[in-house]
């Protein structure tokens, strides 16, 4: 087939999607597919070939079967590009607008999992503004953070990548983490500390789900921030992560459970922390890093899915679930 790939995209994530979407891009072709290759630039256009593009509402995508957006962050994971997919009328890779927003915002998915009594790492919304001490608003959530104990995490709600996080050691840090946070968004989240294992799990379908084994994130430094995520050596993938063999079934149930709640379709990794026995989320990703040596391909070869074959699978995937769509009278 003639697959879009679309890369790039106007968040902080720019460097890290082009790269992933090279490795797509090359991995389709492996897997027999034709591919046109569509770069988001900074200031918001479209290119093909360095030349702007035309989109014209049910019209489709240059011609193509299929889009796969490998687009990380805000405008692009979080369900706008899903929605101009929509209106273009082309199958495309991934979840739709409702699920890529919700799992990108870090407070509303970690709500959701709340309603469903699902376990987590305990968390507050820094709602008010640091400093307007005078506010019930500012009162209520600094409660809830004296709650949490120390250290604390302190991101922007809708953001990847560890960009405009903080860890705070004690509170007097407290006001400067959410500022930060909030140069990046106006919604932050403060999140308690999990001494556990940091486990990750990928997970691959729609109607039906094929789930990895775990594997641990072994870092080289303090946290797991955005250099040891994208710097050579700055973590390992141990795979099988080691962990009990009850916790890693744990772990696979739910990372199935929370694709289903969520609304997910075609791919995504989701992040745990393991204290012992117990399993609790952190987060899913539906744009995970995709380049041949991110976690989530590197999870899936372990299962015998091998990078081309995943390019492809998820391009049938995109494919099916734009049928079963379709099916539906709105």
């Amino acid at each position: 087939m003639k697959v879009a790939v679309i890369r790039g995209g106007r968040s902080s994530e720019h460097e890290i999607s082009l790269e992933s979407g090279a490795s797509v891009a090359a991995g389709l072709r492996e897997a027999g597919h034709e591919t046109v290759e569509i770069v988001i630039e900074r200031d918001g256009r479209w290119l093909a070939e360095g030349a702007e593009i035309e989109l014209i509402p049910a019209d489709g995508l240059m011609g193509c079967d299929a889009a796969f957006p490998v687009l990380h962050g805000p405008g692009g994971e979080d369900g706008s590009v899903q929605g101009v997919l929509e209106v273009l009328d082309v199958p495309y890779v991934g979840s739709d607008v409702e699920a890529s927003a919700l799992c990108l915002d870090k407070l509303a998915f970690k709500r959701v999992l709340a309603s469903a009594g699902l376990p987590q790492v305990s968390f507050a919304d820094a709602g008010a503004v640091p400093g307007d001490s005078g506010s019930d608003a500012d009162s209520a959530w600094r409660t809830r953070v004296d709650a949490l104990g120390l250290p604390l995490w302190v991101k922007p709600s809708r953001l990847g990548s560890s960009v405009g996080i903080t860890k705070v050691e004690s509170l007097d840090g407290l006001d400067e983490a959410v500022a930060l946070a909030r140069r990046h968004d106006p919604k932050v989240i403060v999140e308690a500390n999990s001494p556990g294992k940091e486990v990750e799990c990928s997970v691959l379908g729609h109607s039906e789900l094929t789930v990895s084994v775990p594997g641990e994130i072994v870092t080289h430094a303090d946290w797991y921030d955005y250099e040891a995520k994208y710097s050579e050596g700055g973590m390992d993938l141990r795979v099988p992560a080691e962990i009990p063999d009850a916790s890693a079934q744990l772990l696979r149930d739910l990372a199935a459970r929370i694709f289903r709640l969520c609304g997910c379709s075609g791919l995504a990794r989701c992040d745990f922390f393991v204290e012992g026995d117990a399993v609790l989320v952190n987060e899913l990703n539906t744009i995970p890093g995709f380049t041949t040596t991110s976690v989530y391909g590197k999870l899936l070869a372990a299962g015998g899915i091998a990078y081309p074959d995943l390019c492809d699978r998820l391009v049938m995937i995109a494919i099916e679930r734009q049928r079963d769509v379709r099916s539906y009278e709105f």
